[in-house]
């Protein structure tokens, strides 16, 4: 939790532990977070930013994440402009979040004719600054929301809410060494980097035109601890010879549903890191966090309250309420981002059995099979747990008959080292579908399964859903 006395990201280094000998990393600079604090990657004096409405634009998580410790307590509003954002979406940012500065970090003349001043970060080299007196802000965070057409939402937080599910009172005397594959300038990057400053780490962050495989080297040369990511991220880490480089003692999913097959393969992958998923969405916060290594979650968490979160559910959907709650919307008031009392309705749908909820997929990603409901996410789930079955991607084909049928992509596991034949591909479709007809209703169970290389991941992470 972020200490009482602390009110920015750049106060909370200056009192962190550990302080000499942490870092953040990016794939061709590493700066001393004790260099950091001394002085400032900035070109221009804070004093400019003073009080402004800054959007960040910065394409080098390097540079986003030095921007956002520099800018924090300084700055009135910071609105983190994630890399996959539309150039024609530009404007509504800018307007709805009233925004009167934009920090880059490549060629300005992008943002040439939006009518707002632009400067440039970063220089990667920290120069040192003598500290000057500057009226301090409680900055306000927007964050823009990922999955949605058209302009994206744009959801207000602040450093507390933001920072409300860290826990700093064990801090180890051994630093931890932070990865993620989630993008900084999204809600889950944020939570790492909040973690390294916060909870004594450093952050080996990922670079633009970086590959995978070349991140996970680099996690394995800087003795990541631990990396977080989806379950996207991390089935398809694992069909790099570079995954096995890596020895985290902490491995973390989140973003997406967790499946028993995804949560199995890091278990026998890294059979002493701690394995868990956890909840968490840009407009709730951090909920939950599960470690018994099976999917879904225990149903007594559900209907009291948990430490400071509290989880109910309705309509089959999960509501959280906590002070890890966003704001609201910022431009969009008019929508209603919790109820009176307090509750989130995450859109996420969840089903009982048992002593235990499983989530079944998002309440808009229904396929409609002659009336009859299908979640693509619980079918992949069943697909998954066969063994040649790296990852799949269901989706909806049109069907003159039902309205849609389901079918499904899927990635084969090519282990390392191995010398056995392939399993043919008429047997391996029976086999697939076999497992499919043991777990599924009728309607629910693909009608036509191919085999493909890869499936597109969204810059959010999250496997690329087409209507």
């Amino acid at each position: 939790m972020l200490p009482s006395d602390t009110r920015s990201l750049r106060e909370s280094l200056r009192k962190a532990p550990h302080c000499e000998s942490r870092f953040l990393a990016g794939r061709a600079t590493s700066i001393a977070l004790a260099d950091l604090v001394r002085g400032s990657g900035l070109r221009d004096p804070l004093s400019m930013f003073s009080g402004h409405s800054v959007l960040v634009a910065t394409r080098d998580q390097l540079a986003s994440a030095l921007t956002l410790i520099e800018l924090d307590g300084v700055v009135r509003r910071l609105t983190l402009c994630p890399p996959d954002l539309p150039h024609e979406y530009l404007p509504s940012v800018i307007a709805n979040a009233g925004i009167d500065a934009i920090m880059c970090d490549g060629d300005r003349t992008e943002y040439g004719n939006l009518g707002v001043r632009v400067y440039f970060m970063c220089t990667n080299a920290i120069r040192p600054t003598i500290d000057c007196q500057l009226d301090r802000f409680p900055t306000e965070w927007i964050l823009l929301t990922s999955g949605t057409s058209g302009s994206p939402k744009m959801v207000s937080h602040s450093l507390a809410s933001l920072t409300a599910a860290i826990n700093t009172s064990k801090i180890s005397e051994r630093p931890a060494v932070w990865g993620t594959f989630y993008d900084v300038r999204r809600y889950g990057g944020l939570q790492v980097l909040f973690r390294a400053i916060l909870a004594g780490g450093s952050f080996v962050l990922s670079s633009v035109g970086e590959s995978l495989s070349q991140y996970l080297d680099r996690l394995s040369e800087q003795r990541a601890t631990h990396i977080l990511g989806t379950p996207s991220h991390w089935r398809r880490a694992l069909m790099s010879p570079s995954a096995r480089k890596i020895r985290p003692e902490y491995v973390r999913l989140s973003g997406e549903i967790a499946d028993q097959a995804i949560l199995d393969s890091l278990r026998a992958s890294y059979p002493h890191a701690r394995v868990c998923h956890a909840f968490a969405s840009t407009e709730a916060g951090v909920a939950f966090e599960v470690t018994d290594g099976l999917q879904g979650f225990p149903a007594t968490i559900v209907g009291g309250s948990t430490g400071d979160v509290a989880l109910k559910i309705e309509d089959d959907s999960l509501r959280v309420r906590s002070p890890r709650t966003a704001k609201g919307y910022v431009g969009q008031e008019a929508l209603v981002l919790a109820n009176a009392a307090g509750f989130v309705d995450t859109g996420d749908i969840v089903e009982r059995r048992g002593d235990r909820y499983y989530f079944l997929g998002r309440r808009g990603g229904i396929i409609n099979v002659g009336g009859l409901k299908v979640h693509p996410e619980e079918v992949e789930a069943v697909i998954n747990r066969h063994p040649a079955v790296r990852m799949s991607s269901v989706h909806s084909r049109r069907n003159p008959i039902t309205g849609s049928i389901v079918v499904a992509d899927v990635v084969l596991k090519v282990e390392p080292d191995t010398s056995s034949a392939p399993v043919p591909t008429a047997k391996l479709k029976e086999e697939i579908l076999q497992v499919c007809r043991d777990v599924l209703a009728q309607h629910k169970v693909p009608a036509a399964i191919r085999f493909v290389a890869d499936l597109d991941v969204g810059a959010t992470g999250k496997l690329t859903r087409y209507a």
